[in-house]
């Protein structure tokens, strides 16, 4: 089944743990997915959830390289702000090091050259081989240095704290 993750209803209050593992852009971003995930948890009960965020403030050709959006992520403890924002508290989290970046991020290349080998004559062979060729550059020289991966456990604020 296909849907848009954003317009998905369960039942209200039905889970303990909600997660979106690297997805925050169906609800437009950490707060607006953040909001979206609320609607499934149950009292007492925390989020998962996996994002981007600076390592460092990124030049402007960084953001370019990247294709990410001047307020898309922001720095660790912005991203904290925005959780609290949205009426999380942060409990724990689970970051990437450099090293394991790369073990996320490269063997995507390798998946896309060994498709482009296997499928030379696809309609979309110049699209994705310029989706290689820029994730590897960006990567290279800006992903590395600039931005971080984490894993955020989160836990609703008690009501006289929630803004929202």
């Amino acid at each position: 089944m296909e849907a848009d993750a954003s317009t998905y209803m369960d039942v209200p209050n039905s889970y303990d743990v909600v997660s979106c593992i690297g997805a925050t852009w169906i609800g437009g971003g950490l707060q607006g997915t953040l909001s979206l995930m609320r609607r499934s948890l149950r009292p007492g009960g925390i989020v998962l959830v996996g994002d981007c965020y600076w390592t460092s403030p990124p030049p402007p050709e960084a953001r370019a390289a990247l294709q990410i959006g001047a307020d898309e992520f922001t720095s660790l403890i912005g991203t904290a702000d925005r959780a609290e924002e949205a009426g999380f508290e942060l409990l724990e989290m689970v970051l990437a090091d450099p090293d394991s970046w790369d073990r996320y991020v490269a063997p995507q290349w390798w998946a896309v050259s060994d498709w482009l080998r296997d499928n030379p004559d696809d309609p979309d062979v110049p699209a994705m081989r310029d989706f290689l060729t820029r994730s590897r550059r960006s990567h290279l020289e800006y992903g590395r240095h600039y931005l971080g991966w984490g894993v955020f456990v989160l836990r609703p604020l008690p009501t006289d704290e929630n803004p929202t």
